[in-house]
């Protein structure tokens, strides 16, 4: 979770920048993009086959065949490494929270409830969806370990 929170802030801190410097391009181009989500795990045999069966999320290969590590690609978005905890019981916060984009929030319940996967809306009504102002219909749900996994409609920003 630690690895969460300090992209989140890393990514915070330079994008800032990187969007305010936009025109400037070349060798000292400021653009950031992401490259990986890195999330501890209790259990990484439970939380590959959750990001691989459940969210469909593509394996690929990872350096270090320890196993201790599985990585998956998000696409251009970059990639998510699960990473095996040396702590018993990783701590999880409700606001760090990774999210993925599907085409319909309603097909992709129909795969949790098939998998008997509970979700709820984010002040925690179960079987709840909830739609923002902005029409994006969102529902959350938790991997094997307690992280909070939003999955929403939302479309990529033009």
């Amino acid at each position: 979770m630690k690895y969460i929170i300090l992209s989140v802030v890393l990514i915070c801190m330079l994008i800032v920048p990187a969007t305010a410097q936009k025109g400037q391009k070349g060798k000292d181009d400021p653009t950031i993009m992401l490259n990986h989500i890195a999330v501890h795990v209790s259990n990484l045999e439970q939380s590959t086959a959750f990001y691989e069966n459940i969210l469909g999320l593509k394996k690929i290969e990872e350096p270090f065949k320890d196993g201790l590590h599985t990585w998956f690609t998000l696409g251009a978005a970059g990639q998510l490494h699960l990473i095996q905890s040396p702590e018993k019981d990783p701590q999880v916060n409700k606001n760090n929270h990774i999210c993925f984009s599907v085409k319909s929030v309603d097909k992709f319940i129909e795969r949790l409830d098939a998998n008997k996967i509970d979700y709820t809306n984010w002040p925690g009504t179960e079987k709840a969806p909830t739609v923002r102002v902005d029409g994006v219909k969102q529902i959350y749900i938790k991997d094997p370990n307690g992280h909070l996994i939003e999955i929403n409609d939302d479309k990529p920003k033009k």
